[in-house]
């Protein structure tokens, strides 16, 4: 598989120089500073793409180019904002930048209840706690009908946590739930925001009555509107899972397991329509045999993420070394690098090491923990390749 890595612009800490000198081959980013819904123009994406190309490297993955919401929820204005959409891609097509890894999860990217907790080597790395985040829908943004969500042994432990949460603790989940992930992810919310849960509230009320159906008929009617462009220009797209796979928020989920990505890959049965294998959010479901499910969906696969998670009885799940957890990683890059051996990877949500600790680098993607699962998953990929020479 080729060597890719999430890099975020221009500004980012880690350099071109820097991810070429450590074997990466190829760049996963997005045009950051466009809000969402407006048009990437053909010049802005060809001035990014030399900058890499002149760095020695080539711009392999689109991560992101975001769907408005509006989309999602099927807003009196999606119609425009799809349109917007089609004319990015036509111009990503003509620039010759032809991989796109998107989400359709409504409101928010991913969840994580702690984006620093401590590993036993001393590192630290992304967590979710089922129980801290119940707190969090329960008590702080006080959803209604929350309680339902949970089961009745949950909600004892939830209310009790309740009872000795600090403000401090309380302030954090807001910061790490909400203003993290909407701010560097989605540009929903930022840290500027003085009332971070109203604003989200705000947001999620525009889901009132989408369900799973409804949700699943507005991404059919996207994808079925995307693909002639996609066809035009050969454009994958890849949907990205559910991360965690399973509802939140009381929002519908429509791509965390087997049965989910079979219907989305049906419900417009084009090659150009396919999936970004996420390992580590699917392998936070327990339900999911992940190797299984890369084995199935491999020949509509375009794009994979390299990374694992362990999960615990209580559904409490955090990132796994790359070699470890429920990800299998080394059987899917067997699987992956079977099916096509120049399918684009990336390492993904690496451990925050020692000299990473003061970089302020957006959650989940330091320089050295990622560069260290990256030398992991080379070896693996190495050694595989001996293998079957």
């Amino acid at each position: 598989m080729k060597k890719t890595w999430r890099w975020f612009g221009k500004k980012d800490a880690i350099t071109l120089s820097m991810l070429r000198q450590i074997g990466v081959e190829g760049i996963v980013t997005a045009l950051h500073a466009i809000p969402n819904g407006e048009i990437w123009t053909l010049d802005a994406i060809l001035d990014l793409k030399h900058y890499i190309e002149n760095a020695g490297l080539e711009w392999s993955v689109v991560e992101s180019l975001p769907v408005s919401e509006s989309i999602k929820y099927g807003g009196a204005d999606r119609d425009r904002l799809i349109d917007n959409y089609i004319v990015s891609l036509e111009n990503l097509g003509k620039a010759g930048v032809t991989t796109v890894c998107y989400n359709f999860m409504p409101v928010i990217d991913w969840i994580r209840t702690d984006l620093r907790h401590p590993a036993p080597d001393g590192s630290t790395t992304l967590y979710f706690d089922k129980i801290r985040f119940a707190c969090f829908d329960c008590f702080i943004l006080q959803r209604e009908g929350a309680e339902q969500s949970y089961s009745v042994e949950e909600m004892q432990q939830v209310r009790a946590l309740n009872q000795v949460i600090t403000q401090a603790e309380k302030d954090a989940l807001i910061d790490t739930v909400i203003v993290k992930t909407q701010g560097f992810i989605n540009g929903n919310i930022s840290e500027a925001d003085q009332q971070p849960v109203a604003l989200f509230k705000q947001l999620m009320s525009r889901y009132d009555g989408i369900d799973k159906a409804a949700l699943r008929e507005n991404m059919r009617y996207f994808l079925q509107r995307i693909m002639p462009v996609c066809n035009r220009y050969d454009i994958k797209m890849c949907v990205h899972p559910d991360d965690p796979p399973f509802p939140v928020l009381g929002l519908p989920r429509i791509v965390g397991n087997a049965e989910d990505i079979a219907w989305l890959l049906n419900a417009v049965d084009d090659p150009h329509n396919g999936l970004t294998f996420c390992a580590g959010s699917l392998s936070a479901a327990i339900a999911n045999n992940v190797p299984e499910m890369a084995a199935r969906f491999a020949s509509r696969t375009h794009f994979v993420h390299l990374r694992s998670t362990a999960v615990d009885s209580q559904g409490n799940f955090t990132e796994a070394d790359h070699l470890q957890g429920r990800g299998h990683l080394i059987e899917l890059v067997k699987i992956f690098d079977k099916q096509n051996a120049a399918l684009p990877m990336r390492i993904d949500h690496g451990r925050l090491l020692s000299d990473d600790k003061d970089k302020n680098y957006n959650p989940g993607y330091s320089f050295l923990g990622r560069m260290y699962a990256l030398a992991q998953i080379d070896g693996v990929m190495a050694t595989i390749k001996s293998l079957s020479a």
